[in-house]
């Protein structure tokens, strides 16, 4: 008989009212805002709201408010055309300290999202903004690779007292000269068991000399990490554009995609994009900074520097460094975050390559009890116009982001103590592994997709998917009656359930999303077609109808589920070999699959239950 037992109603009324409250954001349209937020040196507080605030008066531009959102300054606005002239404003009325962005600024109440309620996030060709294709320069990732090997066979054949005339890159090989030809075979010996990617050879003719050079594998595998490496490099950057959702990723072995959805500042993107960085480990100087910084006399062997916190009166901190660095950040191969057994506080843990080591065992060994500081240096192109013409400019920025002092002799490894938070170890261990590019890279393809363009799609998206809805819903109604309007009711449920879980997860909607939301209409149309023929057909073989729906549920579902598999491992494939656009329709037809699956056997027999299962004399059936 028909059946459905009472946990399975409570389940599907669970699933309806979750499913309703999580799709219940997408409602709520975004305002168009500028996002201010701190940059090195800047100051979130009251202050800046007004500063805003009062600018924008003056300038006479309009504004819904400027208010303190989240750790930013939310500048929202009636209409997207006014979002580039107020952030121009505004980037003049507060300075370099800043970081001025486009954005969309959600509406969601403040009950909604204390839930975990957000809407879908638009990708590009939705949303606009701009994209960028960038190529890593093998050759020179490879010739800076072997620069830093020259260092470090020099450091290490001085290490074993092995004595050479000299180390030199040529091309892609390294050429050594040793004084004795009885040290080749050691210092052969050496390289290779601290550097096991290289291949060594040697030139009978001159039994004094060795060439090296990066074997096939280590060549693949130095790129493949210089890539990945670069991935997160730019990850970091982006932030700074106040970004929602942007996509780095990669494409082939040299290559990486980076999309920026709501981004319309090009030069501002290429500017972040396109900073070079690098970290220096250096001495604390003796002296008062305090008083080189007000009198302009600093010691000859010491640079002023500056810290980034600001101290009691306001002006950054400043800190007398030696002008000799001690390692820098080409030399780091790793650097992680974690908590200090012994003192509690937050620390980070680095690890130097084998001649920035040999320089820190040094160091330390000889100024146990003294101070050193990191140093972020980051070099960022800038684009001025001058009488017509556009001149290429950098600005660079050097400032202390850590001071401790030495409390024992280190070498390759050490930790860095004395922070303020754990927030702030990460935010360090992030800096120390990824503040420059681990291989130069270039721009190879640039393009800009404007929001009118992105509005467009989504009415033509939203149009495909409302009109094959609609036609389906009317179809199902005049072809199968009753049954036709319990299977409009499951696709109702079902795309309630698409758009809910595409928000809970963040997956980002894209037009070919757009495109597997269509699709997985039709996807559960199929089903419904199979259940609603199979009930037919037991109704042609005689059976009770309420005999005819329970077994066209029941021997539907298993031809449901086959057809049903095989096209989510093809989804399942899309999405692991494909890339952009094919991954964001493979997330869509997996979702919208698995949820159809569900509304169209369990729920669209819950409500069948529910119309016919307590009219047990039941003669006839609408289908």
């Amino acid at each position: 008989m028909l059946e459905f037992a009472r946990w399975k109603y409570a389940l599907m009324a669970l699933l309806i009212a979750v499913s309703a409250l999580y799709a219940l954001p997408n409602v709520f349209p975004q305002d168009p805002a500028v996002q201010v937020t701190a940059g090195r040196g800047g100051v979130m507080d009251d202050a800046l709201v007004e500063r805003i605030r009062g600018s924008l008066q003056s300038a006479n531009l309009g504004f819904r408010s400027v208010a303190m959102e989240q750790g930013a300054v939310l500048v929202r606005l009636d209409s997207v055309d006014a979002q580039s002239q107020v952030a121009s404003v505004i980037e003049t009325a507060i300075g370099d300290d800043y970081v001025v962005a486009l954005n969309l600024a959600s509406t969601v109440p403040a009950w909604l999202e204390s839930l975990g309620g957000k809407s879908m996030v638009l990708g590009l060709d939705l949303l606009g903004g701009v994209h960028f294709l960038m190529e890593v320069d093998e050759q020179a990732a490879i010739e800076k690779r072997l620069d830093g090997m020259v260092d470090d066979i020099r450091a290490l054949l001085r290490e074993r007292s092995l004595h050479y005339t000299s180390v030199n890159r040529t091309g892609e090989t390294i050429e050594i000269s040793l004084r004795d030809a009885t040290e080749r075979d050691p210092a052969a010996a050496a390289i290779l068991a601290v550097m096991p990617g290289v291949q060594m050879t040697n030139d009978p003719a001159t039994a004094n000399k060795l060439t090296a050079s990066l074997n096939p594998e280590q060549r693949v595998a130095m790129l493949d990490g210089a890539l990945e490496q670069n991935m997160v490099t730019l990850r970091n950057r982006i932030n700074e554009l106040g970004v929602t959702e942007p996509i780095v990723q990669r494409q082939g072995s040299t290559r990486i995609v980076v999309q920026l959805a709501g981004v319309q500042d090009t030069a501002r993107a290429k500017k972040i994009i396109g900073a070079t960085a690098t970290l220096e480990y250096r001495a604390v100087a003796e002296g008062d900074a305090y008083a080189a910084r007000d009198t302009g006399r600093v010691p000859p062997d010491a640079r002023l520097y500056y810290r980034r916190d600001k101290g009691v009166d306001g002006k950054p901190v400043p800190v007398l460094l030696k002008k000799s660095v001690i390692a820098s950040g080409d030399q780091l191969t790793g650097a992680t975050s974690g908590i200090d057994a012994q003192s509690g506080t937050p620390k980070v843990d680095v690890t130097l390559n084998p001649m920035g080591g040999q320089h820190m065992f040094e160091f330390t060994r000889d100024n146990v009890g003294k101070g050193m500081a990191v140093v972020f240096v980051e070099r960022t192109p800038d684009t001025k116009v001058v009488d017509g013409q556009t001149l290429q400019t950098s600005r660079t920025v050097e400032e202390v982001i850590s001071v401790a002092t030495v409390q024992g002799v280190f070498g390759r490894q050490f930790q860095t103590t004395g922070l303020d938070s754990p927030e702030e170890a990460a935010q360090l261990a992030l800096l120390l592994r990824a503040g420059s590019l681990a291989a130069p890279m270039e721009i190879v393809e640039e393009r800009i997709v404007g929001p009118s363009l992105g509005a467009e799609n989504i009415r033509a998206g939203v149009a495909a998917v409302t009109y094959s809805f609609i036609f389906v819903l009317v179809f199902f109604v005049v072809y199968y009656k009753m049954f036709g309007v319990i299977t409009n009711l499951a696709l109702f449920i079902n795309l309630l359930m698409v758009v809910a879980v595409m928000s809970i997860i963040g997956a980002t909607l894209t037009l070919p999303g757009l495109a597997g939301i269509a699709l997985t209409v039709g996807m559960s149309v199929d089903a419904n077609v199979l259940i609603n023929e199979r009930i037919r057909e037991e109704l042609r073989a005689g059976n009770t109808p309420l005999t005819s729906i329970a077994n066209g549920y029941t021997k539907a579902a298993g031809t449901i589920a086959d057809a049903n598999l095989t096209a989510i491992l093809a989804g399942v494939a899309l999405f692991i070999f494909g890339t952009g656009p094919v991954k964001g329709f493979a997330v869509t037809l997996i979702i919208g699959i698995l949820t159809s699956m569900y509304s169209a056997v369990s729920a669209s027999r819950g409500i069948a239950s529910l119309i016919y299962g307590s009219r047990r004399k039941l003669s006839d059936l609408s289908i």
